[in-house]
């Protein structure tokens, strides 16, 4: 290691240290919490963001942003609209949560990570005008209010053209819900974070549609009725126009193989290459297109099918259907939730069979563990089950998801520690086997550090540096 990256690796432990300190419990709300309690609660933090950001000087109104929502699909397309943003030529901000390895994966620009130095420096900034804040009587802030502000706060420093800021959790009350977009997109409504969200699909549609906002535009690629009348509703109520993009009829799954995934865009009557892979990134990238377009007032104009077709290429999003080794092909998604799941099983048609396919399975505690547990085992030779490590939020129960492979008559094994199952899973593999590691964004951040460390992430300011390891040992 360099003088010079460790330094840097310094000044990022030190500003993540201050960070993880502010966290002083769950971020879910307590046990026993009435939906009304938890709704109150999510309004009170939105209401303390806003008047710190008015104290901060607003720094979010300083750039025009896109906003993303969905269940499943807005990291990526998110993601899909910087690249694209970046190719015609803007500094482009974006944010993504949550991160895999480095606080700063949430904190990228043109590509790139926010460099740690500057990291360093944002994060002393906050540091200083929190103590202001308390100094005048004010609320505490919790973490989550903090990182948003963080966020707004490193982007308007940066004095980037646009940002693109994927919500958290839900919309209408998550934290990212401050601004005022020039794009709103909600890419898809999923059974998912159901004790904040509400126990029915037709509540977190109701949360995902809070983005929309009055007089800018909506882009959405759900497609059930039901909740597609809940968003249209809410975009009639606030003026928002809405642009309902539909598979087959605007855009079309052209090719998913082991070299690429293509999309057919029916609008623009052209092919384009995505730069992820999965035969879930179409709808994904068939929104973002949608939200670019809405956007051709920026100063350049409108971004040309070129720019668009190269943005798309470019793009990349570490721990969605990543394929970080071959021989044996280890494969990295951090779907979380069962339509997640459905989604990566769908993709896996897409690569050539194996001769077997080895699981390493780890989830949170609130997810729906078994639902997932069950719709992988009927796709797998074996499963090893394993415990994700995530601050103030514990794993579901191992022996629990072992037993559903077991009644699946899959032989399963638990190893706790995610760098131990994944060393496992390479010792049992053979040159063509296939290891996938899923559940849980976590379990993917813990277990990619064994090809991407992120001592060397820090230092290049790269969700990508070299890998360090090309090929494991195989038995």
């Amino acid at each position: 290691m360099t003088a010079l990256c460790a330094k840097l690796l310094a000044q990022y432990q030190q500003a993540a240290a201050y960070l993880n300190g502010l966290i002083q419990g769950p971020p879910s709300p307590p046990p026993g919490a009435t939906p009304e309690q938890i709704r109150a609660r999510a309004q009170a933090r939105l209401a303390r963001l806003r008047r710190f950001l008015e104290f901060l000087g607003r720094p979010h109104e300083s750039y025009p942003t896109v906003h993303v929502t969905g269940t499943s699909g807005k990291g990526s397309t998110a993601t899909f609209i910087a690249s694209i943003l970046t190719a015609a030529g803007y500094h482009v901000g974006l944010h993504t949560s949550p991160y895999l390895q480095v606080e700063t994966e949430k904190l990228q620009l043109d590509r790139a990570l926010l460099p740690a130095d500057r990291f360093a420096r944002y994060v002393a900034e906050l540091d200083q005008a929190i103590q202001r804040w308390n100094a005048r009587g004010e609320e505490r802030l919790t973490y989550g209010e903090c990182w948003t502000a963080l966020t707004f706060l490193a982007f308007a420093e940066e004095r980037v053209d646009i940002a693109v800021i994927e919500v958290g959790v839900g919309g209408r009350f998550d934290l990212t819900n401050v601004i005022m977009p020039e794009v709103a997109v909600i890419t898809s409504v999923g059974l998912d974070h159901v004790r904040t969200l509400g126990p029915t699909i037709r509540d977190i549609a109701w949360h995902k549609a809070g983005i929309l906002k009055p007089g800018r535009p909506g882009v959405t690629t759900v497609t059930d009725p039901e909740l597609l009348e809940i968003i249209r509703r809410e975009a009639e109520t606030v003026g928002a126009p809405l642009d309902i993009v539909q598979p087959e009829h605007d855009y079309a799954l052209l090719r998913c193989d082991a070299t690429g995934t293509w999309l057919l865009d029916y609008r623009r009557k052209t092919v384009f290459q995505l730069g992820l892979l999965g035969k879930f990134q179409i709808p994904n990238a068939a929104a973002a297109l949608a939200a670019v377009e809405k956007l051709g007032h920026l100063p350049r104009g409108p971004i040309t099918t070129d720019v668009v077709r190269r943005g798309l290429a470019e793009a990349r999003i570490p721990g969605r259907f990543e394929i970080v080794q071959t021989s044996p092909t280890v494969i990295l998604d951090g779907a979380h939730n069962p339509d997640k799941m459905r989604g990566l099983l769908e993709s896996l048609a897409c690569l050539p069979q194996p001769s077997r396919r080895i699981l390493v399975f780890g989830v949170l505690e609130g997810h729906d563990a078994l639902t997932m547990a069950r719709l992988l085992a009927p796709h797998i030779t074996m499963a090893i089950v394993t415990t994700p490590q995530a601050l103030e939020r514990p794993a579901a129960d191992p022996a629990a998801l072992a037993g559903c492979f077991a009644d699946a008559q899959v032989p399963v094994q638990i190893v706790p520690l995610p760098q131990d199952a994944i060393a496992q899973a390479l010792a049992l593999a053979a040159p063509d086997d296939q290891i996938i590691v899923t559940g849980s964004l976590y379990l993917v951040g813990q277990v990619r550090e064994r090809w991407y460390p992120h001592e060397a992430m820090i230092c290049a300011a790269t969700p990508w540096p070299a890998p360090a390891v090309t090929q494991a040992p195989c038995s």
